[in-house]
């Protein structure tokens, strides 16, 4: 511990040498006269971390025109998201200052920046000669710039605090399912939980062998409580963590947590794959397009690829449709996803680097991103309203409307921590234990979960 926090404290004050190298830089060339320049750091070689992502594709596509606006010439790498935070996460930890961006996560900045790696925005934002005038920051959707504001202290709400990125695209959780399935079985799309539970009945083997109704994540990782689950587990009134005498308690064993664990453990077991403890994103899409799921419960831009004319064996058969709630008229809450870019604090390029940012979060970037790369959800509110957008997504019944029947209510549904990925992982075992048969209960799997949970977080002092 001794030895991590005279780590930061060394890379903090490195990170502040480094910033006032790069004021004196902005200041020769563009603070000098108050006008924005995009050729202030021309000249300067940036590298970037990028996910392989309908995102990143867009943003490569541009790469060469970025450049000749700038002179800033850009050096990219593009890995797949299986091994991708392991990178940035070992990258970061040198403090080469390599990379200069990187793509991330909201949940991986809580811990990137607890260890004092993230540079805050708000420190190019506020400076009107680092701003390009047609940059319209208030045009982003709100919750996507609040989800990656965070005060640092553990337990606190995100939306305030440091800015640790900017968004490229997010996404919110909602229901896409087979319209063949449903006409074939004269079923009904369903609005509650009790709804969905006799349609998981129905649909076992709708489209032959193995064929079964809900696809939902079930990977022994995080990403498999993340979506669905606490969508559903929030939309019940369970917490994660509550902040009881100045430390972090775990509430994963509530009445609430048991029951709405009850009911996702007989939705699996009612209705997911035979498979299902192995399933990441990719599965529930690739089932969902291939006509062996019926229902997928997962990220609103996950079925979207699968229903593009020609893209799958079932592609103009899907549609869209809100989570089901406990009662018809109940709201839908959703969790949130965003795909973001951030600053490395150690970044020898930072007024170069968050060039970068603010060329590929612009109107003009993510509109093309959007409309000709696929890129999804759109994280303008500008973009929402395009004629041309509309048009787009008319191939994808129930998105847009389900959208915004969902984002009202929707947020980051977690408890910033810097042990987000130990204990979702630890929650992500655990509901496969559940399942799995290996407690007598839910009751006793939640107890024993919450035990780990309180164990990871005992360290935090509040």
């Amino acid at each position: 511990m001794r030895k991590k926090i005279y780590l930061v404290a060394v890379l903090i004050l490195l990170a502040f040498l480094q910033l006032g190298c790069t004021q004196k830089k902005v200041t020769a060339k563009s603070v000098s006269n108050g006008q924005f320049d995009w050729k202030a750091f021309s000249g300067t070689t940036i590298e970037i971390h990028m996910v392989q992502h309908t995102a990143a594709e867009a943003m490569i596509s541009k790469i060469k025109d970025f450049e000749e606006l700038t002179g800033i010439h850009v050096k990219y790498s593009i890995t797949p998201e299986s091994s991708y935070f392991d990178k940035v996460s070992t990258s970061l930890s040198s403090g080469s200052g390599s990379p200069d961006v990187f793509m991330s996560g909201a949940y991986q900045l809580w811990d990137y920046s607890s260890a004092g790696y993230v540079e805050d925005i708000d420190t190019f934002l506020n400076n009107p000669a680092m701003v390009t005038p047609d940059y319209d920051f208030a045009d982003f959707v709100p919750s996507g710039v609040n989800a990656l504001r965070w005060t640092g202290v553990p337990g606190a709400a995100v939306g305030s605090g440091k800015r640790l990125g900017l968004p490229l695209a997010f996404e919110v959780y909602m229901m896409a399912y087979n319209k063949r399935a449903f006409k074939q079985k004269n079923l009904e799309v369903p609005k509650t939980y009790e709804e969905l539970l006799r349609v998981c009945d129905a649909l076992q083997g709708w489209n032959g062998p193995n064929s079964y109704a809900v696809a939902v994540r079930g990977a022994r990782d995080w990403g498999t409580i993340h979506p669905g689950y606490m969508s559903f587990y929030t939309a019940w009134g369970a917490k994660d963590f509550v902040v009881e005498k100045g430390k972090l308690v775990s509430k994963v064993n509530s009445k609430e947590a048991v029951a709405m664990t009850e009911f996702f453990v007989d939705m699996i077991k009612r209705g997911g794959s035979s498979s299902w403890s192995k399933y990441t994103w990719y599965d529930c899409a690739v089932d969902l397009g291939s006509g062996m799921a019926a229902i997928e419960i997962d990220a609103d831009n996950n079925p979207i690829h699968q229903n593009w004319p020609g893209s799958s064996a079932e592609a103009g058969n899907i549609a869209f449709a809100p989570l089901p709630t406990a009662k018809v008229g109940d709201p839908v809450i959703s969790n949130y996803w965003t795909w973001a870019m951030a600053i490395n604090s150690a970044s020898k390029n930072k007024g170069a680097a968050w060039y970068y940012l603010m060329y590929f979060t612009s109107k003009d970037f993510l509109t093309y991103a959007t409309l000709q790369g696929n890129s999804m959800d759109p994280v303008r509110s500008s973009i929402w309203k395009l004629p041309e957008f509309v048009e787009k997504m008319k191939v994808q019944p129930g998105y847009i409307d389900t959208f915004n029947k969902t984002i009202e209510n929707t947020s980051i549904l977690f408890t910033p921590q810097p042990y987000f990925f130990e204990t979702t992982t630890e929650w992500a075992a655990t509901l496969q234990d559940i399942v799995a048969g290996k407690y007598k209960s839910v009751q006793q799997g939640l107890d024993s979960l919450k035990k780990k949970m309180d164990n990871a977080v005992e360290d935090i002092q509040l």
